[in-house]
């Protein structure tokens, strides 16, 4: 693997950070699925992306500041904070723990717990 799996995540975060939806789907398996703490079924990547996209609909600008990471063989687990700024001049964080799983070069796997921290 020429770009280590940690390299790859956060390259991930940082095209999702500049809302390229279609890079960051590309980076993934034609199988990939995504399941979050707040739901009881899994989501398609593509699905999932969509869904990300019109969230960021009131978002002005997204930045992820990795607290943690630990690789091992196909898999990396994160810790998180999503920062947003919002359209109507407010400020949210998400504090998250995200599991990747990779085939190959690829993410195959997203899992994401998450919680928003109460706003100022």
């Amino acid at each position: 693997m020429a770009q280590n799996m940690s390299e790859k995540v956060n390259a991930f975060l940082r095209i999702l950070e500049k809302y390229d939806f279609s890079g960051a789907r590309a980076m993934c398996t034609d199988k990939a699925v995504v399941w979050q703490n707040d739901s009881t079924v899994e989501q398609p990547i593509g699905e999932r992306m969509k869904q990300f996209e019109s969230f960021v609909t009131n978002v002005t600008s997204l930045r992820y500041d990795v607290e943690r990471q630990f690789q091992h063989e196909n898999e990396v687990l994160q810790q998180h904070v999503l920062h947003l700024d919002l359209t109507d001049g407010s400020h949210q964080e998400i504090n998250a723990l995200l599991y990747f799983r990779f085939e190959g070069d690829l993410i195959d796997r997203i899992e994401e717990y998450h919680y928003s921290m109460p706003t100022d």
